[in-house]
């Protein structure tokens, strides 16, 4: 059963203007309960002494790389396909867009954290913003995204051990084996252990992109053209597209962000909460830059030749070494897309209580069960919905939208409504305005041209069916 909120559960005033620094409470609610600092008081976690986990230990670098492999995961996959679908200078200006949307989207949620600092997840936000409403509202959309996601990454891991295995075993066996691991390393509790894997995880999928890369650079032609007699590829600047599949273009690129609701527990477990911003722009400049040069090259040296996942268009023996390479890196973004929700539902059953920060047999055993009952559902999603491709898009664009895009905009409105009505506040409004009218309409045209694919590769037979054992590592 949920506790009550914390008492600070209505936060500061709003600030009366854009560059008042009053409402910012930065660490407020963690100082030192004693000139020793023995103690403290967190407005999330309560009294932390020497015998709670360290839940105010995460530096900004480290927060940095957790950022970091919280987005470039899964969706970097899907990207070169991407500029096969709508062309390499729409998929370039997608990508800039929604980078540049989303990274204000991200700094929106630290200005919120540092006033309100009983948030921990956006179900707080929407607490804060619509009451108890909102915070049901909110925290299903935080939660079913999350979960989703880490339900692709089995699917992802799947696929690799099957490329790598040459298919070894049934399919569901690797999906078990995916979700056992998870288990095991996202039990750990704080996101300071865990950043750890994190380091691992990207340095993975980084080497795995770039090996393909590589790899489709010194080959004569693509594994999926012809390998004998004439063959064509096709790089287009603009290509003429349906808009079903440019939809699920954006769709991709918005689950390639993603990785936004994240950063609300990040910031809540940094030392210094005021470092949030430079892991926000350290994050985001380099996700970018790694996004358009692995879309852009893969896609020039594949062209419409390239698969989903991009890593099975190395040819046989690549793709095993490409896979390989990728596989803790599918691992970790699994890992953290557990731990996060897991922990969300953790706080919410134990919040105002002590056994939240203390080791008790009941701290240990609801936290297992809500890591364990996640990995299930994470499982059950991967199974439903076994199509890598198809399930990242219908994820970009039912859920990612709303949590990463329309919430923030929203956020930012709520913020400051009470502002003085400079030209700067009115712009600023206008444009979060636009931001949450796009976000609505992606959600809406997304959702339905993920849809109508998801309906056409059943019918077509072109991928395999739920709870299959068919190996899934060779789709186009």
């Amino acid at each position: 059963m949920e506790s009550s909120p914390s008492p600070t559960i209505n936060g500061p005033p709003s600030p009366r203007n854009l560059h008042d620094k009053k409402g910012d409470t930065t660490n407020a609610a963690s100082r030192p309960a004693s000139n020793e600092g023995a103690e403290e008081v967190d407005a999330v976690w309560g009294k932390l002494d020497g015998n709670s986990p360290n839940y105010k230990s995460l530096s900004w670098v480290r927060a940095a790389i957790i950022m970091i492999k919280s987005q470039i995961g899964l969706g970097i996959l899907g990207l070169p396909l991407v500029m096969d679908n709508v062309g390499l200078v729409p998929g370039i200006i997608i990508i800039l867009v929604i980078a540049v949307i989303t990274t204000w989207a991200d700094y929106i949620i630290g200005v919120f954290k540092r006033r309100h600092p009983d948030v921990y997840t956006l179900a707080d936000v929407g607490y804060h913003m619509a009451g108890p409403i909102g915070r049901e509202v909110v925290f299903f959309f935080y939660w079913l995204e999350m979960t989703a996601i880490a339900g692709a990454g089995f699917v992802g891991v799947a696929t690799a051990l099957n490329a790598v295995s040459l298919h070894g075993t049934c399919t569901v066996v690797f999906v078990v084996v995916a979700a056992v691991a998870t288990a095991l390393v996202s039990s750990l509790r704080t996101l300071d252990r865990i950043s750890w894997v994190g380091w691992v995880g990207l340095v993975s999928i980084i080497a795995a992109v770039i090996t393909l890369a590589v790899s489709v650079g010194v080959q004569d032609r693509p594994a999926s053209a012809p390998q004998t007699g004439p063959w064509s590829k096709e790089v287009n600047a603009f290509s003429q597209t349906s808009f079903v599949q440019a939809m699920n273009a954006v769709n991709t690129v918005v689950f390639a962000y993603a990785g936004g609701p994240t950063f609300v527990s990040v910031v809540g477990e940094m030392k210094h909460q005021r470092d949030y911003t430079k892991s926000v722009v350290t994050c985001q400049a380099f996700v970018t830059a790694v996004y358009l040069i692995i879309g852009c090259v893969v896609y020039h040296y594949v062209g419409q030749y390239i698969a989903s996942p991009a890593l099975g268009s190395a040819g046989p023996l690549m793709k095993r070494v490409c896979y390989g390479i990728a596989i803790p890196g599918l691992l970790v973004g699994c890992i953290i897309y557990t731990h996060l929700p897991a922990k969300g539902i953790f706080v919410r059953i134990l919040r105002g209580s002590k056994h939240l920060s203390t080791p008790t047999w009941q701290h240990w055993t609801i936290w297992l069960c809500c890591v364990i009952g996640n990995c299930a559902i994470s499982f059950i999603i991967a199974e439903a919905i076994p199509f890598f491709g198809d399930l990242l898009s219908l994820i970009g664009a039912l859920l990612g939208t709303f949590i990463c895009i329309i919430l923030e905009g929203y956020m930012w409105i709520w913020l400051y409504k009470d502002a003085e009505r400079t030209t700067r506040w009115k712009v600023l409004v206008v444009l979060n305005s636009l931001m949450i009218a796009a976000g609505f309409y992606i959600m809406v045209a997304g959702t339905y041209a993920a849809c109508v694919t998801i309906n056409d590769s059943l019918k077509s037979g072109n991928t395999t069916s739920p709870f299959s054992c068919a190996d899934n590592s060779n789709s186009v």
